[in-house]
């Protein structure tokens, strides 16, 4: 391959990876004080035993928030999170959910909360897995599913009012680290 074939070759690649980000809508990087935005929720709050707590820290260049704690289904508990509100209006067009993350190699969740989510125990849940290395992921709005039937079939994009990264369901170590998480269109 001659020298114009690969710097063609390198700028369609490059170009591709930027359109392809083009559509993302950031939430958090968690560089310039998280604390402000996010807050640490566990089972506890409705008689769970689930404990665990919400760092923000920096490392390698890199600023993330960092999720830990043990998640136990006694007394019908079984879930810490870490949650944000999203501003009303914000969402109107967005397909998915993104976020750089890693982890312990356990399975966790995205819960997003709308305007027709009134009771505590509402949401709308997709799944994702981590691994020890930095990986993005991209969850559709197709992929998260009612916690319940009284709430509309799929997420109305327009409708989220809040987002949490989520350990829940098993009883289990929770240890997750997000250092981006946004929307995409």
């Amino acid at each position: 391959m001659g020298v114009a074939n690969r710097f063609f070759l390198i700028t369609a690649l490059v170009m591709a990876a930027a359109l392809a980000q083009a559509g993302d809508m950031l939430i958090d990087d968690f560089s310039t004080n998280p604390q402000l935005r996010w807050t640490y929720l566990s089972d506890q709050v409705m008689g769970g035993v689930s404990e665990g707590s919400v760092e923000y820290r920096k490392q390698e260049g890199e600023s993330f928030a960092h999720l830990t704690g043990r998640v136990s289904t006694e007394n019908n508990g079984g879930f810490i999170q870490v949650r944000t509100r999203i501003n009303k209006g914000t969402t109107g067009a967005v397909a998915g959910v993104y976020l750089k993350v890693r982890g312990n190699s356990q399975g966790y969740y995205i819960h997003l909360r709308t305007a027709g989510t009134m009771l505590p125990w509402q949401y709308y849940q997709a799944s994702f897995d981590t691994t020890e290395e930095w990986q993005t992921i991209r969850l559709p709005l197709s992929a998260f599913e009612r916690s319940g039937n009284w709430l509309r079939s799929k997420v109305k994009a327009s409708s989220i009012r809040s987002l949490g990264v989520v350990a829940y369901g098993r009883d289990h170590q929770a240890e997750i680290d997000v250092a981006e998480i946004g929307f995409y269109d």
